[in-house]
């Protein structure tokens, strides 16, 4: 029988990845996506705990839903409620509270059950609860998923365990677990065999990957081989690149002490590794890093930025930034500027400090006043977003090669992702859909780029492979 479901993604990339997951285990079993909760036997909001306010954006959609459960049954339709990920998670509890017509809660390592959690909860008449299944999640991917398109995410690693102070994710995501390399390797061929030209590697921690080598590689001491028989990701990442097909490899989110020596390795050798790199920092004073327990220290950052441009001079970062941590002074805030001014980023998040329940810097007494963290906030943004406009005016004039995956706003429009992850506007008929295409820029904003495709393929000149992403 041909059912309807709906999934409303909140938060991060690895959210998207798994609410495509949940897509295809229930693909099997008859259900097709619907346009709206309207239409949807079964809605699914697969929640994320990272931002402010993150559960009651939440509760508030489950009061939208009870109303459009109410009347799907009232008309004799099937009306199914579940809610995932890190809010279900965290707060399971609580959902059950609230918000009693929620029939399904499980956490986000769990959607490989969900026909099955589906079936339990239809017979018992009620909520059902599901947490955690450590390690389990990705050992039962079904075999054909659905086309993600030309860009698309594989999840390689899951949780933390580094327990920064301000963040729930070891809470809500648990420790830190690495797919095996022949699992990763296998899904990313099906995605190529679709029509994937790039593909994101995705973590809480990615960079702290460490998954079973291939073929039960007992270690050694080649390089990328880690004692035990495990790949890190640089060794990963070159033996995805061997892939036909797979012309583009990305990966986020990072953390500064997993940046090691292959992997920065991995940016001078391997063409498809693109120039860009999300690294967060969070504060440029040492004194907040250690109190956010982030076991590195501003010069540490900034040593490891020297040797990722030293391999890769075009290399492009954008980083997070919490203003406003307890304890922060003008001189802390201050220590930030100053690394924002000399590192330079392409792109970066920033975002006042809110404490989430649970986490240890939830408790500080040294909060800092509302009014100080906007002031913080507005000026950091302030000289983020004008390196932000520097850098893409500076790529006017410049032939870059852009992997039109999206169509456009206006008529014959394609917009399209250049190396260093800005989005790009060009005219292009529709069998450029899926290819890279080289975009010769004559227009830049604050947020993309605009431009043309040149008679001929040019790649992108010398000078700006040399000045584009150079501090």
């Amino acid at each position: 029988m041909q059912k309807s479901v709906y999934i409303k993604t909140y938060g991060c990339q690895m959210n998207v990845y798994d609410s495509a997951r949940m897509a295809d285990v229930l693909a099997p079993r008859g259900y097709r996506q619907a346009d709206g909760p309207e239409d949807a036997d079964l809605v699914i909001l697969n929640t994320c705990h990272i931002r402010e306010k993150a559960a009651e954006k939440v509760y508030s959609e489950l009061g939208r839903l009870k109303r459009i459960k109410q009347a799907r049954r009232a008309a004799g339709k099937e009306a199914t409620i579940a809610v995932a990920g890190c809010v279900a998670q965290a707060e399971g509890a609580e959902i059950r509270r609230r918000a009693p017509m929620v029939d399904l809660v499980f956490g986000p390592q769990t959607y490989h059950r969900l026909p099955e959690l589906l079936a339990e909860a239809r017979r018992a008449g009620s909520a059902i609860d599901q947490e955690f299944e450590a390690d389990e999640k990705f050992d039962f991917l079904p075999e054909e998923s659905a086309c993600q398109g030309p860009a698309a995410f594989l999840t390689v690693q899951e949780g933390c365990d580094k327990f920064c102070t301000f963040c729930v994710v070891p809470y809500t995501r648990g420790a830190e677990y690495s797919r095996p390399a022949a699992a990763v390797i296998a899904e990313a061929r099906r995605m190529v065999s679709g029509g994937t030209r790039e593909i994101t590697l995705l973590g809480q921690n990615v960079n702290a990957y460490a998954g079973e080598a291939p073929g039960g590689f007992e270690g050694g001491n080649g390089a990328g081989f880690g004692a035990g028989g495990t790949w890190r990701l640089g060794r990963l990442i070159r033996e995805l690149a061997e892939i036909d097909g797979l012309d583009r490899i990305r990966y986020t989110t990072s953390h500064p002490r997993d940046m090691d020596d292959e992997l920065i390795a991995a940016h001078a050798d391997v063409p498809a590794l693109m120039p860009y790199l999300h690294l967060p920092v969070q504060s440029g004073s040492d004194r907040i890093l250690a109190a956010m327990n982030r076991k590195h220290t501003a010069a540490d950052y900034r040593r490891t930025v020297d040797r990722l441009r030293t391999v890769r001079p075009d290399i492009a970062l954008s980083s997070d930034f919490i203003v406003g941590f307890p304890g922060e002074t003008d001189a802390d805030f201050a220590a930030t500027l100053k690394l924002v001014t000399e590192v330079g980023y392409a792109q970066a998040y920033s975002f006042k400090y809110s404490a989430r329940p649970g986490t240890p810097a939830a408790t500080a007494e040294n909060r800092v006043p509302e009014a100080a963290k906007a002031g913080r906030l507005a000026a950091l943004q302030q000289l983020l977003d004008a390196q932000q406009a520097a850098f893409n005016h500076s790529c006017i004039g410049c032939t870059m090669p852009v992997l039109l995956d999206r169509p456009g706003r206006k008529p014959g429009q394609m917009v399209g992702r250049s190396p260093w992850m800005q989005a790009v506007h060009v005219t292009a008929p529709p069998e450029r859909f899926g290819s890279i295409a080289d975009v010769a820029i004559d227009r830049a904003t604050a947020n993309s780029l605009a431009g043309r495709l040149p008679a001929a393929d040019s790649g992108p000149p010398r000078a700006y492979a040399e000045g584009v992403g150079a501090a």
